[in-house]
C-alpha cells in the first residue's frame, strides 16, 4: 500500500470527528455546479456526505460512493435521500451515461487519475459535468497563516490550486472553469484541535507525531494576538469548485 492510499483510508475510524468538524460547502458554489439545475449525480469520495446533503438540498438524485465502509455508514445515518454504494473513482458501480453531474468534495486529490478520469466519463453523459470542490483555509488571515505555517498544507489544498492549471484533467476533458466561493465555519479553540485531528497526516501519525502537531496548534492558539480573549471565532475558507465538460 503506498503512502498516500495509507492516508486515504485513514479517516474511517473518526468517521463521527470527520462528520462533525468539517466544513459543509456553501449552497452557491453547490448551485453554480450545474447553474442551479437537478441532476442524477455520483458524488465521488462521498465520505460521511458532507456534499452529498447539499446535493440533495438542491434537488439533485445523488448516488454516493464511499469505499470505507465505516465513513458509508456514517454517510447512510446522516444523509436521508441518498443512495450510498461501495466504490472507488477508479471503479464506478452505475451504468455507462447515466449521470450528469459527477462530484468529489475534498477527495479528487485522492484518486489515481489515470484510472479514475476514464470511468468517469464512462458514467457522465455527453452533456455531462465533472465538478471537484475544496475548501481551502484563507491564510490571508493572520492566524491561519500561522496554523499553516505551523502545520502545512494538505495534499487536497495544494490540489485545489493545481486544478487550474491547464491539462490537470487530461484529455478526455475540456477546461475547467473554475470559482471561488467565500465561506466561513463557526469554530472554538477546542473545534481547531478537534479539525485538526481529523486531518490524515494527524490520522496516520504515531503516539509522538500527534503529540508533536497538537503542540504545536496549542501554541498559535495560545499566543497569536489574532484570538487573544476570544474563544469563539470564524475559520475562514475560499471553496475552489471546478465544472469540467466532456470532449
Amino acid at each position: 500500500m503506498s503512502f498516500d492510499q495509507r492516508m486515504a483510508q485513514s479517516f474511517g475510524p473518526a468517521a463521527d470527528l470527520y462528520d462533525s468538524i468539517r466544513p459543509t460547502y456553501p449552497a452557491e458554489a453547490v448551485a453554480w455546479m450545474t447553474d442551479g439545475r437537478a441532476d442524477d449525480a455520483v458524488d465521488l469520495g462521498a465520505g460521511t456526505g458532507l456534499l452529498t446533503r447539499v446535493l440533495v438540498a438542491q434537488g439533485h438524485r445523488v448516488t454516493a460512493v464511499e469505499p470505507d465502509e465505516l465513513m458509508r455508514a456514517k454517510l447512510v445515518s446522516a444523509t436521508p435521500g441518498a443512495v450510498a454504494l461501495a466504490g472507488s473513482a477508479e471503479a464506478i458501480p452505475v451504468p455507462d451515461a447515466s449521470v450528469g453531474l459527477v462530484t468529489g468534495g475534498q477527495s479528487f486529490h485522492w484518486f489515481d487519475r489515470d484510472k479514475a478520469m476514464p470511468e468517469i466519463r464512462r458514467v457522465l453523459r455527453a452533456d455531462g459535468v465533472l465538478a471537484p470542490i475544496w475548501n481551502v483555509r484563507d491564510e490571508s488571515t493572520g492566524w491561519v497563516a500561522a496554523l499553516t505555517e505551523a502545520i502545512g498544507s494538505s495534499q487536497g489544498e495544494r490540489d485545489a490550486l493545481a486544478a487550474a492549471r491547464p491539462g490537470y484533467f487530461g484529455d478526455l476533458f475540456g477546461e475547467a472553469e473554475h470559482q471561488v466561493f467565500r465561506h466561513e465555519w463557526p469554530i472554538d479553540r477546542a473545534g481547531v484541535l478537534r479539525l485538526v485531528q481529523s486531518r490524515s497526516y494527524y490520522l496516520t501519525s504515531d503516539e509522538a507525531g500527534r503529540a508533536r502537531i497538537e503542540a504545536v496548534v496549542q501554541e498559535v492558539l495560545e499566543s497569536h494576538p489574532d484570538l487573544e480573549g476570544r474563544e469563539s471565532f470564524a475559520m475562514p475558507y475560499d471553496t475552489h469548485v471546478f465544472r469540467v465538460r466532456p470532449v
